[in-house]
């Protein structure tokens, strides 16, 4: 945390007061990366091919679920967990990514045997990928054989730009 509170210019006192717990502030960082996640897939459902759309959400997504050390079992954690003070924020955020998804289905470029729980698992599946030392550099070969499978067509390379995945905060 004393790390944190250097990098945000604050100090230590006025970090554990906002956020007493590292876990504390986790939340609060992934509630607003799920939130702009959410906006992200209004915007691409308006400006973006439904394959298009589909394939940069979903890298959107791996790319805030290895954001942040933790992240990916916050995540999985807090769909899953009606009392969590992500669920609300995490689940709305999932059905965004479904929504893209159906719409993808309904166009005919993604399979219809896959749902959004199973959207939100493969994203934090190529997420972890990218916190394994010895499978980080195929992260970005899996994320294209990931969404191949998923979709029926090929999105165009203006969706699918290099590096799935960020430095971690």
């Amino acid at each position: 945390m004393s790390s944190i509170a250097r990098r945000a210019g604050v100090g230590l006192g006025t970090l554990y007061r906002h956020f007493p717990t590292r876990e504390a502030l986790l939340e609060a960082l992934l509630r607003t990366s799920f939130d702009e996640l959410t906006a992200r897939a209004t915007e691409l459902e308006d400006s973006s091919s439904a394959e298009d759309a589909l394939v940069a959400w979903l890298r959107d997504f791996v790319v805030c679920a290895h954001e942040y050390r933790g992240a990916i079992a916050a995540m999985t954690t807090a769909i899953a967990d009606p009392n969590s003070a992500l669920h609300a924020s995490c689940t709305t955020m999932k059905a965004a990514g479904t929504q893209l998804l159906v719409r993808a289905q309904a166009k005919g470029v993604a399979r219809n045997d896959i749902d959004g729980t199973d959207l939100f698992a493969l994203g934090a599946a190529l997420a972890w990928l990218g916190d394994q030392p010895s499978l980080a550099p195929r992260a970005d070969h899996l994320f294209s054989v990931m969404t191949s499978a998923i979709l029926t067509t090929r999105p165009s390379s203006e969706a699918t730009p290099k590096r799935a995945t960020r430095a971690r905060r």
